[in-house]
């Protein structure tokens, strides 16, 4: 199962959240993506997989991050 969550435009590239399943188990994957010269977008090696749980953990320190920007 890979199913995208959203697109996200940044400059000439874009960052695809993802949604997948390795060996029985769910995954979370933010992954950047470039525009071939056919006009498909292929992954770069820039990017995270991680278990919900991992990235739960994660966005909550993003959140964190953006609070104290925020202030």
């Amino acid at each position: 199962m890979e199913k995208t969550i959203r697109d996200i435009e940044k400059g000439q590239d874009l960052i695809r959240v993802e949604l997948s399943e390795f060996k029985g188990s769910q995954y979370v994957g933010a992954r950047i993506y470039y525009m071939d010269d056919r006009g498909d977008w292929k992954p770069t090696r820039k990017g995270l997989t991680l278990t919900p749980d991992t990235m739960a953990l994660v966005r909550d320190a993003i959140n964190e991050a953006l609070s104290e920007i925020e202030q």
